[in-house]
């Protein structure tokens, strides 16, 4: 049996994509490995938003080249993804004995390439030329929706490819194509399936997941599609929470503001991207929303769940960037309290509207900036955690902690991590534990018996 190594670079998008593609290659006969060192074909799935992300996937594959030269386990060498798609044949010119590269819209096709290989590689012959595949093929996007075969207490589904914004910083559009849903009867059959095998939290993921079937699927009675899509996986019976990732401040109405009042199941956190708080700097970015707006949102979604909690991305650096702009970066990120952040420092990437703007802001400036809001992050989170203290928290337990014998983790509806001494019968349950203790990223507690 060939044994598969699949690592993953980035963001939730890539570990579903990642999932879907281990699902297909174990209906092959394939068996998933945890290390590299034990499997004869490794795939990288990579990421294309950063340049570091880029060269850190770039640097792994060399490594793992010259380890093969060297007489490893490894026979075949892929990469997936998002830099597989943005570079193409040029992974080939700088990685000449690279295998495979896989483009965006065909990870269904990577069990037949796969295939292809290893039967060409048993006939002992000369090694195959590299495949490169990373053509756009309609439908691709209803070709993610296999899930491991054992239980997944949370899981992610996705609901659509690509992106049809133009943020002046982003590579995404190229990465993965112009927006394309999948059928609404197609997502709601598939969590059906992850609920009669024990899930119990769905998160629906797309590049801008709330811009679902705007163009395939009517709007009804004032509800967008992707409202629509809500209340129908609300409907399955066994799932428990919901969650979704990410969506974009232009796509907030009024009726999904309204389901965080309408929909129990609807967990009261959200990831809502700022990028920046000063007007000027996302007109550049061309972000179509000011910090008026975003803040308006804000404020109706903690009207509609006054217990909502924060999550935003943050670009500090961006070319142009004043240090007024950036003090109205701090002063809106003060005033929503994110809960978290995910805070990066600008770097130019090719194929992009703000590559011609260059890269203006010194590197220690930008270090500066990201410092600043790295330490309000935390005395937010600090300040948040520790209004928990001494609550009692509905955590849906996802396994054991990754340190501590006995020591299980689980999260609240509000995405905080928390740990507690528990066992093993209790994963995928809900069970209440009051808070003891908190820092800026966990929460430590205990489990409260039926005594109180």
């Amino acid at each position: 049996m060939n044994r598969v190594y699949i690592k993953t670079y980035g963001c939730q998008m890539n570990e579903r994509d990642s999932e879907a593609v281990a699902a297909m290659l174990r209906v092959r006969g394939y068996s998933i490995v945890e290390s590299e060192a034990e499997a004869d074909v490794v795939l990288l799935n990579t990421c294309s938003v950063r340049d570091q992300a880029e060269q850190k996937a770039l640097g792994k594959a060399g490594r793992l080249l010259k380890d093969r030269g060297r007489g490893s386990r490894m026979q075949v060498l892929g990469v997936m993804g998002c830099m597989a798609q943005n570079r193409g044949r040029a992974l080939i010119d700088s990685l000449p004995d690279l295998d495979l590269v896989v483009g965006t819209q065909k990870f269904h096709q990577v069990p037949d390439h796969l295939d292809n290989l290893m039967a060409t590689l048993r006939g002992l012959g000369p090694r195959p030329a590299s495949i490169v595949d990373i053509d756009a093929e309609a439908g691709s996007q209803n070709a993610i929706r296999g899930h491991a075969a054992t239980r997944q207490v949370s899981a992610f589904v996705s609901i659509m490819q690509g992106c049809d914004m133009r943020c002046a910083y982003c590579i995404v559009p190229k990465t993965r194509g112009p927006e394309r849903a999948r059928p609404m009867d197609e997502i709601v059959e598939e969590v059906r399936r992850l609920a009669d095998n024990g899930t119990r939290e769905i998160t629906l993921l797309g590049q801008i997941v709330n811009h679902y079937g705007k163009r395939e699927f009517p709007v009804l009675g004032g509800k967008s599609p992707f409202v629509q899509l809500l209340e129908k996986v609300h409907a399955v019976d066994g799932i428990e929470r919901i969650r979704f990732t990410s969506p974009h401040p232009v796509g907030f109405r009024e009726d999904l503001v309204a389901c965080y009042r309408e929909l129990p199941k609807l967990c009261e956190y959200i990831h809502f991207p700022m990028q920046s708080g000063s007007d000027r700097v996302l007109r550049a970015m061309r972000r179509p929303y000011t910090r008026a707006r975003f803040l308006r949102t804000v404020e109706a979604l903690r009207r509609a769940n006054p217990g909502m909690y924060f999550s935003t991305d943050v670009i500090v650096g961006f070319p142009g960037e004043t240090d007024e702009d950036f003090a109205e970066t701090v002063t809106l990120f003060d005033t929503v309290k994110f809960d978290m952040a995910f805070i990066f420092k600008y770097s130019v990437r090719s194929g992009t509207e703000a590559e011609a703007l260059g890269d203006t802001v010194p590197r220690e400036v930008k270090e500066a900036r990201n410092q600043v809001l790295l330490e309000r992050l935390e005395a937010l989170s600090v300040a948040r955690n520790c209004l928990l203290v001494g609550t009692v928290q509905e955590v849906l337990v996802e396994g054991p902690a990754r340190k501590g014998d006995g020591v299980y983790m689980g999260r609240n509806r509000g995405n905080r991590k928390i740990l507690f001494p528990g066992s093993a019968q209790l994963a995928g349950e809900f069970v209440p534990v009051r808070i003891v203790r908190a820092t800026a990223t966990v929460l430590y507690g205990e489990i409260v018996d039926a005594a109180g």
